[in-house]
């Protein structure tokens, strides 16, 4: 909004010149224009980049710590919160029962909430 406006501005002092050259006040008001798109595309492209970093940093701690389970558990965790696999699909790939799966996979993340509680509180 903000830079609309001042282009806006910009724009009018240079019609209102009597003298002024409208192919010069155009170059003018182009390079104004992409100057502003290209701060724009930079701000953007940072802000994805470090997004992309502190998503890429989630997925490496996941993985470490669905490294700490074995076996089943470690397959329910990978599939699902990796591989981005439903419980459905992940007891099918194992030839496991759906009811099955979605109980261990419940009790996995009981077992982390209540992991993680314990490590939270403080020690007085």
């Amino acid at each position: 909004m903000i830079v609309s406006s001042m282009l806006k501005q910009e724009s009018s002092l240079f019609t209102n010149n009597s003298s002024g050259n409208n192919s010069s006040t155009a170059k003018i008001l182009a390079s104004i224009s992409r100057f502003s798109v290209e701060n724009r595309v930079c701000f953007f492209r940072k802000e994805v980049l470090i997004s992309l970093a502190h998503k890429l940093n989630d997925l490496h701690e996941l993985k470490k710590l669905i490294g700490t389970f074995d076996g089943l558990e470690y397959k329910i965790l990978y599939k699902k919160h990796v591989e981005g696999m439903t419980l459905e699909e992940i007891a099918n790939k194992l030839n496991y029962n759906t009811n099955y799966i979605q109980i261990k996979h419940a009790n996995i993340m009981r077992m982390m909430r209540y992991a993680e509680k314990v490590t939270s509180k403080k020690v007085t």
